[in-house]
């Protein structure tokens, strides 16, 4: 059975948990920037992310679930989105496919990679008072 606090420790062992990398993400200004692919970054490398994918059968308990699939095959919810976009998938009500395309989570956390190097190059980066 999963609750909460199973979840939460299944986030906590997963490498893409930005808490335990955090101080590398911290710019000049205090500010903290988390890296994750933009629809950019994965826009320039959408064939090496489909070259390094997975075609699976469509389970029916992922429909309208991406955030499912993702948790299912990364540990995070979070990459439910990218697996949408790389399915051509744009509207949740539409996640419901014959096949998916699941990226590697290796792939994944090259091309994230990749947006390190950019968030490092703006150093004029600002606090918002609220």
């Amino acid at each position: 059975m999963i609750t909460i606090d199973v979840e939460a420790y299944t986030q906590l062992k997963s490498p893409l948990d930005i808490s335990k990398k955090s101080i590398k993400f911290k710019t000049e200004s205090g500010i903290y920037t988390f890296p994750s692919p933009s629809l950019e970054t994965i826009e320039k490398n959408l064939f090496f992310i489909l070259k390094n994918s997975v075609e699976k059968l469509f389970e029916k308990k992922y429909i309208m679930k991406p955030s499912y699939l993702s948790h299912d095959e990364y540990g995070t919810p979070f990459l439910g989105d990218i697996i949408m976009y790389i399915n051509g998938v744009y509207c949740l009500e539409d996640f419901d496919l014959n096949t998916v395309v699941v990226p590697t989570l290796k792939t994944l956390i090259t091309i994230s990679s990749d947006n390190v190097s950019s968030y490092y190059q703006n150093k004029n980066l600002q606090v918002i008072k609220w």
